[in-house]
């Protein structure tokens, strides 16, 4: 299965002195120096672990088990709803 266009979502944040890049529906990391730099070493992570996938023969299952969708021509995210949520006082 080839995976043409394939879009996700990425969360980047500071932790100490590095940026880290999670693809939380795939549960793929990776991190830089700056921000750039960590969007950028998770772009190819997530292009080798899609080509292991797809290697294996489990890439549609990875990929709808984790909640993607063909739209069009390319797989696209779940649209999450995100919200901050409180507890306490």
């Amino acid at each position: 299965m080839k995976i043409g266009k394939f879009v996700f979502r990425a969360e980047t944040f500071k932790e100490g002195k590095l940026f880290v890049s999670l693809s939380p529906e795939l549960g793929v990391s990776s991190f830089g120096k700056t921000e750039k730099e960590a969007k950028s070493s998770l772009k190819e992570a997530i292009e080798l672990f899609l080509e292991e996938c797809e290697r294996l023969g489990t890439l549609k299952n990875v990929l709808e088990e984790s909640g993607f969708r063909i739209r069009g021509s390319s797989w696209q995210p779940p649209m999450p709803t995100i919200e901050n949520l409180a507890i306490g006082g």
